[in-house]
């Protein structure tokens, strides 16, 4: 798979800040999307020898039955610190890395982070989305800004995440008695279309059949 845009890597909080700025404005909140869904992939990423080496996985399946039809996994130096609301630089290189692998073009991806639901509205969705020009979801365990109100213990249950007087996300029950998910728009895909992707990628568990393998095969020794 190839991609067609990048930029500087900061080595600072303020580069980061500076980038996250200047892109916000550029991320599209409403459907882009090459319909019908074939694919969907998650990607997610794992870290080995104390955090120096980051291992991202990507993870493609078939769409809407969830069968793995490819996966991929990249290691490279880790540059950036953990800093949350910053996690974009530090996972997205390696990202992009195990992105160029895989030959299967996923129409949507759905990301273990927050999408437009950041406090300069560019969590790792939005960032990622905006690289590589695709429809991007963002899937947090989460929450990293906003407000709600509770919500009911069933599956599909699901209230608006407000922060600064707008709807950023929504906080969606992907299965009852369980914790919710943050779901935000990332790139070129709405949020009622956002939850209703992430809710029809999560047949049995509380996490996305994509995020569950992609994150099995970051996280595996």
């Amino acid at each position: 798979m190839k991609f067609y845009r990048d930029h500087a890597w900061p080595s600072t909080l303020e580069e980061a800040i500076a980038i996250q700025e200047k892109l916000r404005d550029q991320v599209i909140t409403e459907d882009q999307l090459q319909e019908p869904i074939q694919y969907v992939a998650g990607v997610d990423m794992g870290f080995e020898a104390d955090g120096t080496i980051s291992r991202a996985a990507v993870a493609v399946l078939s769409f809407p039955d969830l069968q793995v039809i490819e996966t991929s996994l990249a290691h490279r130096p880790t540059t950036f610190p953990y800093v949350p609301g910053f996690l974009s630089f530090r996972e997205i290189p390696a990202v992009l890395d195990a992105l160029e692998k895989i030959k299967t073009t996923p129409d949507i991806i759905l990301c273990d982070g927050q999408g437009i639901a950041h406090p300069r509205g560019l969590g790792i969705a939005s960032h990622l989305g905006l690289l590589i020009d695709m429809p991007t979801i963002g899937v947090a365990k989460s929450r990293l800004v906003g407000k709600y109100e509770e919500l009911p213990e069933t599956k599909g249950s699901k209230q608006p995440l407000i922060y600064k007087g707008e709807t950023v996300g929504a906080v969606l029950r992907t299965r009852t008695g369980v914790k919710p998910l943050y779901i935000s728009s990332g790139h070129r895909v709405s949020l009622p279309t956002a939850i209703d992707y992430v809710l029809r990628c999560t047949p049995k568990y509380r996490l996305p059949e994509t995020t569950r393998i992609a994150d099995k095969l970051a996280s595996a020794k």
